[in-house]
């Protein structure tokens, strides 16, 4: 397996993850809960932002970022489901999208850097 289909793996499993987790009624204890409900959902939008940059570097960061922040929207208004026992909080969803904002606004700045086509 080459290094794109690696990654496109990587983050395929990211996000089943990430969703899993997030839709769980009651996820299991994780080494990161000691930071915070914030801190888990920005490290997974974060984590899951690189992923898919690196996976699909011709995409356009913009819809790489649209799409990840939808995706925690849809999160947010999933978990308002009462049978889930979560909590619908629109600042989840804030969080989610000020990580994607951040690592791909460094992954845009790396790739000027380096001369690449910005896509």
């Amino acid at each position: 397996m080459n290094r794109t289909g690696f990654l496109r793996l990587a983050l395929v499993a990211a996000v089943v993850f990430a969703v899993t987790m997030a839709l769980l009624p009651k996820p299991p204890h994780m080494p990161t809960d000691q930071f915070g409900d914030k801190f888990q959902h920005m490290l997974a939008f974060a984590t899951m932002s690189l992923l898919a940059a690196l996976a699909y570097p011709t995409a356009k960061l913009s819809r790489i970022g649209e799409r990840f922040s939808f995706l925690g929207a849809l999160i947010e208004v999933a978990q308002s489901i009462p049978s889930l026992h979560r909590d619908c909080d629109i600042r989840d969803w804030i969080a989610d999208t000020l990580a994607i904002t951040v690592v791909l606004l460094i992954v845009w700045s790396v790739r000027r850097q380096r001369g690449a086509r910005l896509p």
